[in-house]
């Protein structure tokens, strides 16, 4: 089935299969006709709230199916869904939600006396709690339930903006990616427009919704599951055990997840073992993944079709997959890369001046897609310097092969990927240059076993100072995954002559040995 706009999936499920399962959790069964009931009637109380078309609607809570209820409301309202990342401090929610114009935000209860903080600075006038009644308010569930249902949809067009996700930006302010119902629409066709059977979804599919909706990575997978009329389990987070006992007892069909949570599965299948063959189609990517995490993982689905995927935010996910043919267990070249192009989808290498660079050549990867975001919100600079004439500037650094294979080579830019979370090393040093023993410093990743990369901080020091204060003091500042895990301290930062800090020597002696320098 194809849509024209994500407005439209609820309502055709509705009426196509009203009583196909479209959610699972914690024992409960939504129908479809169940889940579009909740839309109409969340669409009922965003407009009593006054959200209208093109207006900002925050959400700020872990995995829960009201998140779709909301996203597919917003969707009909002609609405943007503002997910910010739960893992985030209060001023960097400030900021998110003060660039977007979020008026209305559903929270869960735990996260209120951040959205609390948060609003002292920005125009954010409605706080719904999701999880349970606080101080005389009733919860997004009670007050959805009062409703009368609102069939009411304004015309949608392909091009309006559906999502609004934020990225880590290089000057420490996150960057808000606007994803249009085209784009979103057209990276679920990729799939099926590769003419292989793991890109078809069965309405037999259940997909395990794990990996954080706030990311592009667990949206655009709910999205995948909701565009096939297929059945969603949702978690709250991408707990180990509790994805094991998913995958077994709700015999989950697809799954997406990345490496380090992989790698978790396989240890602790080794004390736990557990019947995983109902997987057909595994999903993994937003970091690169060793071999030997790759082969236990293989075993422990013995059944699964595995699919590395390479995207971004800014591409509204996967534009780039290795298919199941090209994953043995043996290892090959091919799995040493990311894979290639979908249909449709154009991938090329540049060199510092632009020019297209041939097989073997290593230079910035970009992207030519029909799911090239819209921009960034309120930032055109930056938008014009990340798409150029259609082409998305990845900032990743590799080259293609004769058959048009992408393989990763390092970072154009300096952002770290650490368990799939995109960091920029410029928000922590902002963070640590506010302590008055730090002179000068600059942070890069490090090869790390489980997460890829971990972040490390080398402090040139003014005043005596530990690692372990100047890892506390940060952990104020910054959500607890941009952290710095260790510090090093050193005399002088290597600097060029025009006085840029030369992090690629500073890199060079973790990295040592390393076939790539990414983890």
């Amino acid at each position: 089935m194809s849509f024209a706009n994500l407005a439209e999936i609820t309502g055709h499920y509705a009426n196509a299969a009203p009583q196909r399962p479209a959610i699972r959790v914690d024992g409960a069964v939504w129908s479809f006709a169940d889940l579009h009931t909740r839309v109409l009637k969340t669409v009922a109380l965003l407009r009593s709230l006054g959200v209208k078309p093109g207006d900002r609607v925050g959400w700020l809570a872990l995995n829960h199916p009201d998140y779709i209820t909301l996203m597919c409301a917003c969707f009909r309202v002609g609405a943007v869904l503002v997910a910010i990342n739960a893992r985030l401090v209060a001023r960097e929610i400030a900021y998110i939600l003060g660039d977007a114009g979020v008026d209305v935000i559903v929270s869960e209860t735990a996260f209120l006396p951040l959205v609390e903080d948060a609003r002292a600075t920005t125009g954010l006038k409605t706080v719904i709690l999701l999880d349970a009644p606080c101080e005389g308010r009733l919860a997004f569930a009670d007050l959805v339930a009062g409703q009368t249902p609102d069939e009411a949809m304004p015309a949608i067009a392909p091009d309006d903006i559906a999502l609004q996700l934020y990225t880590s930006g290089t000057t420490g302010f996150p960057k808000g990616a606007l994803l249009s119902h085209r784009q979103l629409l057209g990276t679920i066709e990729k799939g099926r427009l590769t003419g292989e059977a793991w890109g078809t979804w069965d309405e037999d599919d259940v997909a395990l919704v794990a990996m954080p909706l706030f990311h592009i990575g667990g949206t655009g997978w709910a999205l995948h599951a909701l565009d096939a009329g297929a059945t969603m389990v949702i978690l709250p987070r991408p707990d180990v055990p509790g994805m094991v006992a998913a995958i077994a007892g709700e015999r989950i069909t697809r799954m997406f997840a990345v490496p380090a949570v992989l790698l978790a599965i396989c240890q602790y299948l080794e004390s736990a073992p557990a019947d995983l063959t109902s997987m057909t189609e595994l999903y993994y990517g937003a970091s690169p993944i060793p071999l030997d995490v790759l082969r236990r993982s293989m075993a422990a689905f013995p059944n699964a079709a595995f699919l590395q995927c390479y995207g971004a935010t800014e591409t509204c996910g996967t534009v780039v997959y290795l298919p199941p043919y090209d994953h043995d267990p043996a290892g090959n070249q091919r799995m040493r890369g990311c894979g290639k192009p979908f249909p449709g989808n154009d991938v090329k290498i540049i060199d510092g001046e632009g020019n297209t660079l041939g097989p073997g050549e290593v230079g910035e990867i970009c992207i030519r897609s029909v799911s090239v975001m819209a921009g960034y919100h309120n930032k055109p600079e930056a938008t014009a310097k990340a798409v150029v004439d259609g082409w998305y500037l990845s900032g990743d650094a590799g080259y293609l092969d004769a058959d048009g294979y992408l393989y990763i080579h390092d970072r154009v830019k300096d952002m770290i990927v650490s368990g799939a979370e995109n960091i920029y090393p410029a928000e922590v040093e902002n963070a640590l240059h506010e302590h008055p023993a730090v002179a000068d410093c600059a942070v890069i990743g490090v090869p790390d076993a489980k997460w890829g990369e971990a972040v490390k901080a080398i402090v040139v020091a003014r005043s005596p100072v530990t690692p372990e204060e100047l890892i506390a003091f940060a952990r104020e500042r910054i959500a607890g995954f941009k952290v710095p895990k260790s510090v090093d301290f050193i005399d002088v930062l290597p600097r060029n002559p025009s006085g840029k800090i030369l992090k690629k020597d500073l890199r060079e002696p973790y990295w040592a040995g390393q076939d790539r320098r990414v983890g």
